[in-house]
């Protein structure tokens, strides 16, 4: 493995709460609340942002709020947003260079506006129903958050960020038309970073899905995958488990 400086920061971007039925079919309705992450990776000179959080029209209310609310209590102020994350970790967020989103939920995308540079990594079959209203609604995706104008590389399958094997989108649908998680090799470890194809540790360890996504059967065999590098050595991060979350160093390297 080339030497390359490498290193993982996960950034805290707010909080949602709700009913953990909605994310574990079968589960009772007691709140659970789930950190809302994105993660800055370093790779050499190069800065890559996996997911952006939650729009700064959640801070306060309106129609966008009043809309969530329906579903989940938003804990997010001014300084989760991911531009001022960036900047506690000194990154000025006109750095960027990639944003890799995992896929269209407003908690995964909502920051995008606040990294105007970088160039956008999606899955091809993802962004193609983030296009189409039809099933944009259907998989609740707001077009207003991440049709913005940046520059857009549409992946097929995997796809390595910079051609050494180091940064790597793998793609695990299901949750939604082309979910992807990403898998980054350290020095002597492999971290996958799950996103929403598995909420929770407990997911990984054969929990329920939840009860509500694109196409289940494909997100079971998605979550197989994941399972498997886990069965491997790999270290599997959830998307929101908040135990795991908060065990987590200031920086994985």
């Amino acid at each position: 493995m080339t030497d390359v400086t490498l290193s993982i920061e996960p950034l805290r971007c707010g909080t949602l709460t709700a009913a953990r039925s909605m994310f574990e079919t079968g589960a009772d309705d007691a709140p659970i609340e789930l950190p809302v992450p994105a993660w800055l990776i370093r790779h050499d000179g190069d800065t890559v942002l996996f997911d952006t959080g939650m729009h700064s029209d959640l801070t306060g209310p309106g129609e966008f709020s009043d809309a969530v609310g329906l579903f989940f209590d938003v804990g997010l102020e001014a300084d989760d947003l991911v531009d001022a994350r960036l900047r506690d970790v000194q990154v000025d967020p006109s750095d960027v260079d990639l944003v890799v989103l995992s896929h269209l939920h407003f908690d995964h995308t909502g920051g995008l506006a606040l990294v105007p540079d970088a160039r956008v990594v999606v899955q091809r079959d993802e962004w193609a129903a983030g296009a189409d209203g039809e099933l944009a609604g259907a998989n609740s995706f707001r077009q207003a958050e991440y049709q913005l104008g940046h520059d857009v590389v549409l992946a097929d399958g995997e796809h390595d960020l910079f051609g050494d094997g180091r940064v790597t989108c793998i793609p695990t649908p299901g949750h939604t038309p082309g979910h992807q998680s990403l898998r980054v090799r350290l020095a002597d470890r492999e971290i996958v970073l799950a996103a929403d194809c598995a909420y929770f540790d407990a997911t990984l360890d054969g929990g329920p899905l939840p009860p509500i996504g694109h196409d289940h059967d494909q997100h079971a065999r998605s979550l197989e995958r994941l399972r498997s590098m886990k069965a491997a050595g790999a270290t599997v991060v959830p998307g929101h488990d908040r135990d795991v979350f908060d065990a987590l160093p200031s920086r994985i390297s």
